[in-house]
């Protein structure tokens, strides 16, 4: 498969950052990569597709273009998948499972067309072998993905397997982690590639430590994907690609090295430091961060100028646990179902007094955050945690009172009319 065809989806927004990404990654031509809403689609051969799932951290998976053409019921879905060489792929002996997305689709029913692709794949390799695989819903060896437009079908295997933000570490997590892959696209919108040339960077309220976690593997060129195993190693077809898959991984693990710039982090909460602590541990950057529990509103700058990076706590991520009244932590009232209001006017004095000269980049569903911090956004980027629609704002933080002209218009990555 010298020209694949794949297809990287990412999070709303992120389309941009992942293409630059993929570029620097493969050192393709920016004629091969080609932005969608959506994703990213690539023109490369096997090779590439390890390097993605190997290095991406904005990419949700690795999709492979099997097979696309028109249809109009499931038998048109039926004889698609049946022109594919399924033999090449699997044996009988191992496993697999179709899962759909659809727009505007006139089939009625996506299990049905999930099931007529399966039968297709069990038809050809009976017919080929005298056996047929069976269906694995939880860990399958040929992951098959079938997208269904309005007239159009496209067919994918699944390279990665599970979804890329799984890194491998992860084992103990608070009540609503940030995904690894929103926390590389805060911080790639921000630039923060933890270069030397990157200012050190703090989360203060790091909850389970991801933005912190993701921040250290780029400061000590940790490839995301070096401690999991990817679908595409079990699937025929890169049988013959297994040794320059072990050649890209040794690649991968001799690029470690000490970090080049500072990372910090703390919570409130002595029991989200500890899960963070630990989850650095297993990340293999327990010695590049900083931790230290501490309240936010509080706590001093570690150094003289630098990042701060955080995605603080929201009604949509985190349900209320209580209504107490004493909290010394104005955070811990607004976790704990006090006023956010409360909280981020804090916040921001504290910034006015204590980090001047810092920026600061904030994600939250909150369009009025800049109102509620009584400070002006030098920058907006539209990003989606989930199904939440969410905005990135940057501050430029001065002592005092650091509101703008009120005619300064902040950059905005936004679409006109968005």
């Amino acid at each position: 498969m010298t020209d694949t065809v794949l297809f990287l989806p990412c999070a709303a927004g992120v389309e941009p950052l992942l293409a630059d990404e993929v570029q620097r990654i493969t050192a393709l031509d920016e004629r091969d990569i080609e932005t969608l809403r959506g994703g990213v689609r690539v023109h490369g051969d096997l090779r590439t597709a390890m390097q993605l799932n190997l290095h991406s951290r904005l990419a949700q998976r690795v999709l492979l273009e099997l097979v696309w053409g028109p249809y109009h019921d499931e038998h048109d879905l039926y004889d698609l998948a049946r022109s594919v060489p399924w033999a090449d792929w699997i044996t009988p002996r191992q496993t697999l499972r179709v899962d759909s997305t659809a727009q505007r689709s006139p089939l009625r029913s996506l299990n049905f067309a999930n099931l007529r692709i399966k039968d297709a794949v069990c038809d050809v390799m009976r017919e080929r072998t005298g056996e047929r695989p069976s269906v694995d819903t939880r860990h399958p060896e040929l992951p098959l993905v079938l997208h269904l437009g309005p007239e159009q079908a496209l067919l994918y295997v699944d390279l990665s397997g599970e979804a890329l933000f799984k890194r491998g570490w992860r084992e103990v997590q608070g009540e609503a982690p940030l995904k690894e892959t929103l926390a590389a696209a805060m911080l790639a919108a921000a630039g923060w590639q933890g270069r030397e040339s990157d200012a050190p960077l703090l989360d203060p309220c790091c909850g389970a430590g991801t933005i912190a976690i993701e921040a250290a593997q780029l400061a000590c060129g940790i490839a995301p994907g070096l401690q999991r195993r990817f679908a595409f190693e079990r699937l025929g077809v890169f049988r013959g690609q297994l040794g320059a898959w072990r050649e890209l991984q040794q690649a991968a693990r001799a690029a470690v090295h000490a970090p080049r710039t500072q990372v910090f982090a703390g919570d409130v909460a002595f029991r989200m430091t500890d899960f963070a602590a630990r989850n650095a541990e297993r990340a293999g950057v327990a010695q590049a961060i900083q931790f230290k529990t501490a309240d936010a509103l509080q706590r001093p700058a570690p150094v003289e100028a630098g990042v701060l990076m955080l995605n603080p706590p929201y009604g949509e991520r985190l349900a209320p646990k209580g209504h107490g009244q004493a909290p010394a932590a104005a955070r811990e009232s607004f976790e704990g179902g006090g006023s956010s209001v409360e909280f981020f006017s804090g916040l921001a004095a504290h910034w006015k007094r204590n980090y001047a000269g810092w920026t600061a980049w904030v994600l939250t569903p909150d369009m009025k955050l800049p109102s509620l911090m009584r400070l002006k956004e030098s920058r907006r980027v539209p990003m989606w945690n989930g199904p939440i629609e969410c905005r990135l704002f940057r501050f430029d933080l001065v002592a005092g009172s650091a509101r703008r002209d009120a005619s300064a218009t902040p950059a905005s990555d936004e679409n006109p009319g968005s």
